[in-house]
């Protein structure tokens, strides 16, 4: 393959659409605008590369894939293992199934005070997940598992509502949060009978 010609085509036509530029009026005011409209793209740019730099806010890089069609056969969000669960390590973590028109399970009792990371997939089509007076939002796309971690800091009951219309049944997806003190919350303990998880 020769390079030369392309690399001389390429030339010629940087410099036409210099030329052609630079042929074009353009008034004072317009360019005072023009730059001040660059200076604010640069300094958007610079803050977003500052915080993947620093701050380590990126787009997610580990990105989780799931059957939608076989969730009930994984073993993670099979149906006894679904609702809240602490690991060997004392973590909490929340695992639940949106579908068309609830969430799984209906209610939930979780500490506050306390890092959950929440584990959420759909079965069927896009859902959307948001507890009103929390910072707690998220869009679970089918096929992917989305995970957000995130506090309560004072207890009481709060709604988890369908944020992305799903369907004509959207307004009745909702479930329940109730956030308990954390000295009163007791953790989850599986029945040896039926597998389930349940707040004793």
């Amino acid at each position: 393959m020769q390079i030369e010609p392309i690399k001389q085509k390429c030339s010629l036509l940087m410099r036409e659409v210099c030329t052609q530029l630079q042929a074009i009026h353009v008034d004072q005011l317009e360019r005072k605008w023009i730059t001040i409209s660059l200076l604010v793209i640069g300094l958007f740019v610079g803050i977003i590369t500052l915080d993947a730099l620093f701050h380590g806010i990126n787009p997610p890089s580990k990105v989780e894939t799931i059957e939608s069609a076989s969730l009930h056969l994984s073993q993670e969000f099979a149906e006894d293992n679904l609702g809240v669960q602490v690991d060997a390590n004392g973590k909490v973590v929340v695992r639940m199934v949106a579908g068309r028109y609830s969430f799984f399970p209906k209610h939930i009792d979780v500490p506050a005070e306390t890092p959950l990371t929440f584990r959420w997939v759909s079965m069927d089509v896009l859902h959307g997940v948001h507890i009103p007076m929390t910072n707690m939002s998220t869009m679970i796309v089918p096929g992917y598992v989305a995970e957000i971690t995130t506090v309560f800091p004072k207890p009481g009951e709060y709604p988890l509502l369908c944020n992305e219309y799903c369907g004509l049944g959207h307004n009745h997806m909702w479930s329940n949060v109730s956030v308990i003190a954390k000295e009163n919350w007791k953790a989850p303990v599986k029945s040896s009978a039926k597998g389930v998880s349940t707040n004793e």
